[in-house]
């Protein structure tokens, strides 16, 4: 048989929009490792019937109901009694539970207040997900033929919870496995991966081939269902393959996190490091670099030389080329990215100069005209880039911005 899974989150704050529902993605991305199928996704506010509604949805249309929220000690933490009333199950009191919840008050140094004690009544004849990550026990059961997990809201409970407690429970439901390749592509459009690769992605069911647009790049998704993971992997490898085959040095990586993190191991496998220049982006790139966990040890800093002053004074560009072409051209490109790599003592040094908008600048330049540039130990090299398309952005030409700079880096590395 196979399971459907809807997962159904509950919180008057994910409707409002006040946090992201980053749970149910999450979520998701697990279950399909168990080779379980996730169809729906479902947000209801903090009101027993709108949510009672929501749970006789769900079990009609899904074999695996899976909450998250509304297990706290409040009174609008209302998950547990709705849930015990749909599928006519009493919620028990489990000393144990207490007893855990008064531990990890003492383990705080908090004094506990009594409606803590709420988190301890779970349904009659439940499995216990217990919560080393909070306080809010989660339970498992099974009734009428749906399996119901609930988990606690927080992401910092919630998917550790169910990494350790809930997917055990769910696992004997599962029917192989569900495997996936991201790769990621930089330096060609979403709709002309999705063109170019069209006819193999309509020929594919096991695997599939799908395209998604990320902020300037494109995500190519290979997705793979088979009995154990090792023959997922075989179903994978050829068209990752192929992919590379068609798309060439566009494909910059394969499940990683982005440009920043297949710089910066590049530049760490080769003992280098790295400095930035940046004017229209502001710090961007800086900040994307040291995003990445472990930056330090190759990210020597970044000077953000927003006005021309900066630009001369810090980074040694030339005044009186300034003062003849303006900020915005190759030249100061250049000598920016130079500059910082002698300012900064780094091997290897990208920058950026340009017209994000969303006016012209003062000499005329349009928006969208950008520079970058990269200093190494073997030379120097710039880049022109008109990146305003069709309305584009300030914050997309930016963004561009910075990626282009940091696959000159990525590009450099890959060839040496």
């Amino acid at each position: 048989m196979s399971h459907t899974v809807e997962i159904l989150s509950v919180g008057t704050e994910l409707l409002l929009g006040s946090i992201v529902n980053s749970d149910a993605q999450a979520l998701s991305r697990e279950l399909s490792s168990l080779g379980l199928n996730v169809l729906y996704h479902s947000v209801v506010g903090d009101n027993p019937g709108r949510l009672r509604a929501a749970v006789e949805l769900a079990r009609g249309r899904a074999d695996v109901m899976i909450t998250t929220g509304g297990l706290g000690p409040t009174c609008d933490d209302l998950t547990k009694q709705t849930l015990a009333g749909c599928f006519g199950k009493k919620l028990v009191f489990h000393p144990e539970c207490a007893q855990a919840i008064r531990d990890f008050f003492a383990r705080m140094g908090k004094e506990m207040t009594d409606n803590n004690l709420q988190q301890a009544y779970l349904p009659e004849g439940c499995r216990v997900l217990d919560n080393a990550w909070g306080t809010a026990p989660g339970c498992a059961f099974e009734a009428g033929g749906t399996y119901v997990v609930m988990l606690p809201g927080p992401p910092s409970e919630c998917l550790p919870m169910f990494r350790e407690r809930a997917l055990p429970w769910l696992a004997r439901l599962s029917e192989g496995v569900i495997r996936s390749r991201t790769l990621r592509v930089f330096g060609m459009g979403e709709s002309a991966v999705e063109s170019l690769l069209r006819e193999r992605m309509n020929a594919l069911t096991n695997p599939t081939l799908a395209p998604y647009a990320k902020e300037g790049e494109v995500e190519l998704r290979i997705t793979a269902k088979a009995d154990t993971p090792e023959e997922a992997d075989a179903l994978i490898a050829p068209v990752e393959a192929e992919v590379h085959g068609l798309l060439g040095e566009l494909v910059y990586g394969a499940d990683v996190s982005g440009l920043p993190q297949v710089v910066l191991e590049g530049a760490r496998a080769r003992g280098l490091t790295l400095g930035t220049a940046e004017s229209c982006t502001g710090g961007l790139i800086a900040k994307r670099i040291t995003d990445v966990p472990g930056a330090a040890s190759v990210f020597k800093g970044g000077v953000v030389s927003y006005h021309c002053e900066v630009k001369a004074g810090v980074l040694g560009v030339s005044q009186a080329l300034l003062d003849e072409k303006g900020a915005v051209c190759a030249e100061v490109a250049e000598q920016m990215a130079q500059g910082a790599r002698r300012a900064l003592g780094c091997d290897l040094a990208v920058s950026v100069t340009g017209v994000a908008g969303p006016d012209p600048d003062e000499r005329g330049n349009p928006v969208g005209l950008v520079y970058t540039a990269l200093a190494a130990p073997d030379g120097c090299w710039t880049k022109e880039l008109h990146l305003a398309g069709a309305g584009a952005r300030r914050d997309r030409i930016r963004a561009l911005a910075a990626n282009h700079a940091l696959d000159m880096a990525r590009r450099w590395l890959e060839k040496r």
